[in-house]
């Protein structure tokens, strides 16, 4: 996905979160985020989007602390994280190409960085505000969906911060049945080693193989979607492994 697209996604996505928190109310529990409420959700979401534009306009290039968190609640909260989010999407949208600043996974540039974790931050977050709001969820479209995928296993687990690892080497095979994504992780005592696949892997050639479309495996891997919502083969143990242990944190 290019740089623009992703601030499209970025730029809906986040009217969606608004608008679901604001008709789930802000003390409504967040199913998908345990001990949370929509309050929780939007501050949360607010400050990484205000600590993403310090970033991209203030040009930071070593790591530099968010803001915190505010004690706001009820529609001044909802007001407070709509500007921010208009902010970080215009901060991206005027960013020069050659942007300089901090990041934590590899990127071709900081503003792609950037322009990416942001998309699926607010993404997953959406989905959260839609769970505490009931009903059905806004769709997600199959390429967003496999670039989510792509990020969370090729970029936050190939950190030495993932905690999916296991003493006996297994393998996971990741197959979106609505794209020709598929991809291979390796999972041992060291952080995971993904492959994506250029061409269809053969049958049977990992332990464990998850499937479903690309927006279902992308919820599931980022525990949004329990296990039984997709298809698994094989031996179930490297899913709960995934399951259990694949919180991830920014920096």
């Amino acid at each position: 996905m290019e740089i623009t697209d992703h601030i499209k996604s970025l730029t809906v996505e986040g009217q969606l979160l608004a608008t679901a928190a604001q008709g789930a109310g802000t003390g409504a529990p967040v199913p998908t985020c345990p001990g949370w409420q929509v309050r929780d959700l939007l501050r949360h979401t607010g400050m990484v989007h205000r600590w993403a534009t310090a970033f991209v306009v203030e040009g930071h290039t070593s790591y530099h602390p968010d803001g915190g968190e505010p004690e706001l609640d009820g529609p001044e909260l909802l007001d407070w994280f709509r500007e921010g989010h208009g902010l970080l999407v215009d901060a991206l949208a005027a960013a020069p190409a050659g942007l300089e600043c901090w990041t934590f996974m590899p990127a071709p540039s900081p503003l792609a960085f950037w322009a990416r974790r942001q998309a699926h931050e607010t993404t997953i977050h959406r989905v959260d505000a839609e769970s505490a709001r009931g009903g059905r969820l806004s769709p997600l479209a199959a390429d967003h969906a496999v670039d989510g995928i792509d990020e969370l296993l090729r970029g936050f687990h190939a950190r030495p911060k993932s905690k999916v690892r296991t003493e006996k080497p297994r393998s996971l095979r990741v197959r979106a049945t609505d794209t020709d994504a598929t991809w291979t992780v390796r999972l041992s005592s060291e952080p995971p080693q993904t492959v994506r696949h250029e061409a269809a892997p053969e049958e049977g050639s990992a332990d464990c193989e998850l499937s479903a479309t690309a927006e279902q495996l992308h919820l599931m891997l980022w525990n949004r979607l329990p296990l039984t919502a997709i298809t698994l083969t094989g031996d179930p143990e490297p899913a709960r492994l995934w399951c259990e242990n694949s919180g991830v944190t920014w920096s």
